[in-house]
């Protein structure tokens, strides 16, 4: 036997549009009577782009069909040109994070980790034998040294030749 929804509250409910805009805003280029999109015009095509770059929707620009469309093939077609960027460039600064760069926590152990024991204790032993590493590598160039470091280092005089009398 099926189940009834009701629940034994009030029927009616609040309509959840109640604060929405009833009048949709007028699509900016039919208003400023644009017929056609130009690729070239970089400065209308950023406006209907978001800040990484992505093509803003119709709903937030509150262009029509048909102007949302050509402004879309614009925006494709200038990408392709490389007059607009397909992404922006975004930097992001964060802290610390999983990849352990940083070096140990505040409040951690030697190793980085919270529990003590014989895996702080490797972990010194490998951090060590690195820096022996590194130290060696530091004395002789190894193959797989740029050209950049090897124009960095000082070239070693040449042998004075002796003077024939």
């Amino acid at each position: 036997m099926a189940r009834s929804n009701y629940r034994g509250g009030t029927t009616r409910r609040a309509p959840k549009d109640v604060g929405r805009r009833l009048k949709k805003k007028p699509c900016a280029l039919c208003r400023d009577s644009i017929a056609h999109v130009d690729y070239k015009d970089i400065s209308l095509l950023r406006k209907y782009m978001s800040d990484r770059g992505k093509i803003r929707s119709r709903r937030v620009t509150g262009n029509c069909a048909q102007h949302q469309r050509g402004i879309a093939v614009a925006i494709k077609t200038a990408r392709e040109l490389i007059l607009l960027p397909y992404t922006q460039r975004t930097v992001t600064e964060r802290p610390g994070g999983r990849g352990g760069r940083g070096g140990p926590r505040e409040g951690r152990g030697p190793g980085g980790g919270d529990r003590g024991g014989p895996r702080g204790e490797r972990s010194e032993r490998a951090a060590e034998a690195t820096l022996a590493d590194s130290d060696e590598s530091a004395a002789s160039p190894g193959p797989g040294v740029s050209d950049v470091e090897v124009l960095d280092t000082q070239p070693e005089p040449a042998p004075a030749e002796p003077e024939e009398a």
